[in-house]
This record gives structure tokens, C-alpha cells and sequence, in this order.
């Protein structure tokens, strides 16, 4: 399975209704994601916004990251897989850059089976 149908981004209207409160304006950030046996990684870049301006919420499969800036607001929200370990979630934001580490619930991980001799 590939890891757009994994982690998938949800519709843009939640971006306009945010707007509609704020006027400022709204942009999804650009984002990268990863996966490897451990976790799943998005990489958001939110240029300029101070690390007590980004507020990373998680309810129920969706995980939403806001950033404010004087200038505009960077929203987008991600509905993740059941294989993640929603109590280990960790956000870092280094250099305009806020890395998501979603890890893997250890009973999704990837593991290797042992051969006994029979």
C-alpha cells in the first residue's frame, strides 16, 4: 500500500471556512511525506512562523497543523492511517520547517519471523 492512500489530505473547504473567520490569507503549506518501518513523516514548510504560532491538533483520523503569521495563515489537515501510535506523535520545527513524526503502533511495524528447525 502506498503512502498517498495511507496518509491522506482532506478537501480544501476547510481551508476556505477558515478564511471566512480570518482575514487573512489561507494557504495549505507545502509538505512532504515520508515512510519507513518505524513511522510516517511529514515534512511542512511554514517560513517565518515562530514555534508558539503553530498549533498541531489531533482528533479522532485527523491531524490539522495551523501556523499564523502576521501575514497569512497556513492550514491543512491529514487524516491518518489506525496504524499510527497517536500518543507518540512529536512535532520539531527547525528553520521554518515543522517535521511530524508519526511512529508506527509496534503492532504495524514490520518484523521478522523466526525459522525453527524442525
Amino acid at each position: 500500500m502506498s503512502i498517498e492512500s495511507e496518509i491522506a489530505q482532506t478537501p480544501a473547504t476547510q481551508a476556505t471556512q477558515a478564511q471566512e473567520l480570518d482575514p487573512r490569507r489561507v494557504v495549505a503549506p507545502p509538505v512532504d511525506i515520508y515512510e519507513n518501518g518505524d513511522e510516517y513523516l511529514i515534512v511542512a514548510d511554514v517560513p517565518g512562523v515562530a514555534q508558539d504560532a503553530i498549533h498541531v491538533a489531533l482528533e479522532e483520523d485527523q491531524l490539522s497543523l495551523t501556523a499564523d503569521r502576521e501575514d497569512l495563515r497556513f492550514r491543512r489537515v491529514f487524516r491518518i492511517p489506525q496504524a499510527v501510535d497517536r500518543g507518540a506523535i512529536i512535532a520539531e520545527l527547525k528553520r521554518g520547517v515543522l517535521d511530524l513524526h508519526l511512529p508506527k503502533s509496534e503492532a504495524d511495524k514490520p518484523r521478522r519471523i523466526q525459522i525453527r528447525a524442525g
